[in-house]
């Protein structure tokens, strides 16, 4: 592929995602996609190195004008089943095991600092 067809092919590529981008949009911008995708194919047949070979007589010179495809502008599939939760390699909540391990420390304290009372060194 020349140089000059890997331009084509680029802004080609570009028109196609600007059709894609407002297929998704309502208004003027939703009725423009289907053009802006035509115009993408019909500019993929613009390569230099197409034109070439229509002109020797290697390429196939009556085909039809074709449409170009934009992308759906919303899912095409229904919704989705709920994955069921795997318990496997799971535990309990770590939020769960953070209070825990909270309110056992600040019960430790106390009792430690209920025993210091209760013997006193002096």
């Amino acid at each position: 592929m020349t140089n000059a067809d890997q331009r084509v092919e680029r802004l080609a590529e570009k028109l196609q995602a600007l059709a894609d981008r407002s297929a998704g949009e309502g208004g003027v911008k939703g009725k423009l996609a289907q053009p802006l995708a035509d115009d993408a194919q019909f500019v993929r047949k613009l390569k230099p190195s197409l034109i070439k070979a229509r002109a020797r007589g290697d390429a196939p010179t009556d085909e039809s004008p074709g449409e170009g495809r934009v992308a759906p502008s919303s899912p095409q599939l229904g919704k989705r089943p709920k994955a069921k939760k795997k318990r496997s390699g799971g535990g309990p909540n770590p939020w769960l095991v953070v209070g825990v391990c909270v309110a056992a420390g600040i019960a430790a304290a106390k009792w430690i600092d209920w025993r210091g009372h209760a013997h006193p060194r002096n």
